[in-house]
């Protein structure tokens, strides 16, 4: 089932890439990240009460707190970026770039989840990091 859903998300951040592309002509990207950013923001708190997850909230431990946090300013930090590098970039090099945050993710996991490199994980990394260059050089 993970798999459908990460097919889903794909789908949709390519769609995501392309919208914001047509929709950033002469709007400054911090303010396409800012409306995109309630847009995101009204969705998710919508699908928490519709789905009755709200009552969950009082069980989120410090340190859950803590990460969730740090994983929001991350995620509006690559957002600001994003949305920068699409105003002024061609998106079919903007995104390739962007997703080699898959093999930062595929070392950061190594370095601090624990998560084993093999030989697999390793090429893998690597073809996506060829791949990328050639797409952008």
């Amino acid at each position: 089932m993970w798999f459908f859903y990460a097919l889903l998300s794909a789908f949709f951040a390519a769609l995501t890439s392309i919208l914001a592309k047509m929709g950033m002509k002469n709007v400054n990207s911090n303010v396409g990240t800012a409306i995109r950013t309630v847009v995101v923001l009204a969705m998710a708190w919508l699908i928490v009460f519709l789905t009755g997850k709200q009552k969950e909230i009082p069980a989120i431990t410090q340190r859950g707190w803590i990460f969730l946090v740090l994983s929001g300013i991350a995620t509006g930090l690559s957002w600001l970026c994003y949305f920068k590098a699409l105003q002024i970039g061609d998106a079919a090099k903007v995104v390739p770039v962007d997703k080699f945050s898959v093999v930062i993710t595929m070392v950061l996991a190594f370095l601090l989840l624990g998560e084993p490199l093999n030989t697999k994980t390793i090429a893998g990394g690597v073809i996506i990091t060829i791949g990328m260059l050639v797409l952008v050089l």
